[in-house]
């Protein structure tokens, strides 16, 4: 709300603005001599002296602030510091909460797996994705199972076509020893779509239902009562 100001007044000097720090020069502690005054509304009011820029401060109760102190001269601003550092607390705070920490989960699988367990590996691997979090999927072979890796390659396919549109290869599927992965990343978008298809398919396939219409005989009986 502040800053982008601040900015572009040490730009239009050939200052690059400093980065804004948690503390601030304000009132008394403002060094310069003379400051460009940014009044409480927005406006531009010119090149003050401080005293002078203070003294519009408290006439409405509000803190001078230095917003630019790289500028020449700095930029100030009229404004209510208490609520500012609060705003932007609470701006970092929410942005905090949307950052994501995306990790690699890990679900394995063995070639001889029972349906039972197979969908509910294929329930947590979705729930990985839908929480935005990669998902590295890794079919085991133990013994004799070495000679058939066609039936690693024919579960992970059965993998992805379980996940359907949500799911994306990152890492093709390959072999390392005696385990066959490959990772897959989200595609919230893509899956989105394939609902959005689906719903609108489901709707067109809807019954409508009948028109019920009155003959000529009705309408008589109707007229007569």
């Amino acid at each position: 709300m502040y800053s982008w100001e601040a900015t572009a007044l040490a730009q239009e000097n050939n200052v690059i603005a400093a980065p804004r720090s948690d503390q601030h020069r304000i009132n008394d502690r403002i060094r310069a001599r003379e400051v460009r005054l940014i009044g409480p509304e927005g406006d531009q009011l010119g090149i003050k002296a401080v005293p002078d820029a203070l003294r519009l401060a408290r006439s409405f109760d509000l803190d001078l602030v230095e917003v630019a102190p790289n500028a020449n001269p700095p930029v100030c601003r009229v404004m209510d510091y208490g609520k500012f550092r609060y705003e932007e607390a609470q701006k970092a705070k929410e942005s905090r909460k949307k950052s994501v920490q995306i990790s690699v989960k890990e679900v394995k699988f063995r070639p001889k797996i029972g349906k039972g367990d197979f969908d509910t590996k294929v329930r947590h691997l979705i729930g990985f994705l839908e929480d935005g979090h990669k998902v590295k999927v890794t079919l085991q072979f133990r013994g004799r199972e070495m000679a058939h890796p066609e039936l690693g390659s024919r579960i992970l396919d059965q993998v992805l076509e379980a996940a359907g549109p949500l799911a994306r290869v990152d890492n093709q599927a390959r072999l390392e020893g005696r385990a066959m992965s490959m990772v897959l990343s989200p595609d919230k978008k893509a899956a989105e779509l394939a609902k959005k298809a689906l719903d609108a398919e489901a709707k067109q396939s809807e019954p409508v239902p009948p028109k019920i219409e009155h003959s000529g005989d009705e309408h008589a009986e109707d007229e007569d009562k």
